[in-house]
């Protein structure tokens, strides 16, 4: 049987990518974007993949939604990946970020995952693969930041990959594998045109990262090619 693969923020770059290249592989995938009806890419490839690729509308801060989300998706879940964020307003100085903001960042990349995870979890351990990957960014590890700025955006991601550490702690005896993880600078909408790998690039080193997942890595920090970020 094909294994069942959750993408939450699927309808363009990376999880779009997600999305393709697991169901090449022969996988039924999930995807999981705020207007599925609008994600034009997304459906042209529900069109090619219909019987192993279902649509599923979610607003990740939205709580009727949130909760809608086990109903949605009808059977255990071997690999859930989230893959939803913001970056927020651009080229922000310390004394220019504005509260307001930064809460719609943090709760969007911090809170509304762990929110997702909450309706998922039993289902990911019914699940044969028992994985849970969270999308971070590098620019959240404190080891690496030496530009500083992107307060909303950074403070977002290292919040994000404590969630992830306590979670591969707390999920454990359940057999649940958690990684966090980068995906590169990668030539998207929010990374912009000067990334420097594309999508596929980025998104053939993760299957791979998250094939490779075992007890032993769960809660490590880790970029596409499989390298260990500090934190």
């Amino acid at each position: 049987m094909p294994r069942v693969i959750v993408v939450i923020g699927a309808s363009r770059g990376l999880g779009l990518e997600l999305c393709h290249q697991y169901l090449v592989r022969g996988d039924k995938v999930y995807a999981c974007c705020r207007k599925p009806e609008q994600a034009s890419e997304l459906l042209a490839m529900k069109q090619e993949y219909a019987d192993r690729l279902e649509t599923v509308p979610l607003d990740v801060n939205n709580e009727g939604m949130l909760k809608n989300l086990p109903h949605a998706i009808n059977e255990s879940v071997d690999i859930l990946i989230h893959n939803a964020g913001i970056y927020g307003p651009k080229q922000r100085t310390f004394d220019q970020v504005e509260a307001k903001d930064w809460m719609e960042v943090l709760h969007t990349n911090t809170v509304a995952p762990l929110m997702v995870i909450q309706q998922l979890a039993d289902k990911v351990s019914a699940g044969h693969e028992k994985k849970i990957i969270l999308m971070s960014s590098k620019v959240g590890s404190m080891g690496d930041n030496n530009s500083g700025g992107s307060y909303m955006y950074r403070s977002s991601k290292a919040a994000l990959n404590s969630v992830g550490k306590s979670l591969s702690i707390d999920l454990k005896d359940r057999g649940i594998k958690v990684a966090i993880v980068h995906p590169g600078w990668v030539r998207t909408d929010m990374g912009g045109p000067n990334g420097l790998i594309d999508v596929e690039t980025s998104i053939t080193g993760l299957v791979k990262v998250i094939d490779s997942l075992t007890e032993a890595k769960s809660g490590q920090f880790l970029a596409y090619d499989g390298a260990e970020i500090p934190w």
